[in-house]
């Protein structure tokens, strides 16, 4: 009753994963890198919104880039323990990432932040993210003072502004089957390095 064609190859997670982000990015209309981050403030209690994925593989982890002023990034230097989610409803595919977090070298934050449009680097020079915010008249005044003042000449990168890169210790990857009889396969790193990995009840 089960098709495990969805779970090839079976053996490699990062592997696994980038088949099905590309299948995600042929069959998702909006933003198939779309990822729920979960961390925790310092007492314990859950936090979580989403993030784009910008990065990904074995040697990198799974990247994002946030303010690290904001409520994600101080929760991150206070707890860098993190999850992930993945929900591909085209596919009717899941995958969860469990792990810690650490900050990806500025070398590799400066290449994000170049690549990104113009508009966007603005946006994260003008934006004091997680802050209270009078009205949103005071944000686009912000962003129209920070566009003035870097006219003519590229826009550094905020010192605060950053990405972080989750190492994995567990991925788990789920497919949906008829009659919910859903099909599960959790991955978890060994002492070592290596990976396994075990089917679970759905």
């Amino acid at each position: 009753m089960t098709d495990t064609a969805d779970f090839i190859p079976h053996t490699d997670p990062f592997a696994l994963f980038a088949a099905w982000l590309a299948e995600a990015e042929n069959s998702e209309s909006n933003d198939p890198n779309a990822m729920a981050l979960a961390t925790a403030t310092p007492d314990g209690a859950p936090s979580l919104r989403m993030v784009l994925l910008k990065g990904h593989g074995a040697a990198q982890g799974f990247i994002f880039y946030t303010n690290e002023h904001s409520r994600k990034g101080r929760e991150i230097a206070a707890n860098p323990h993190a999850a992930l989610l993945f929900h591909w409803k085209s596919l009717r595919r899941q995958v969860r990432v469990e792990g810690v977090l650490s900050p990806v070298d500025p070398g590799t934050a400066d290449a994000y932040f170049v690549s990104r449009s113009r508009a966007s680097q603005l946006g994260a020079v003008a934006s004091d993210q997680s802050a209270l915010l009078t009205s949103r008249e005071e944000f686009i005044a912000r962003y129209d003072a920070v566009e003035a003042a870097n006219r003519g000449r590229e826009v550094p990168r905020p010192p605060h502004w950053g990405g972080f890169s989750l190492t994995p210790r567990a991925i788990e990857f789920w497919a949906d089957r008829a009659y919910r009889l859903h099909e599960r396969r959790r991955f978890t790193v060994g002492a070592a390095g290596g990976w396994s990995s075990t089917l679970l009840y759905p």
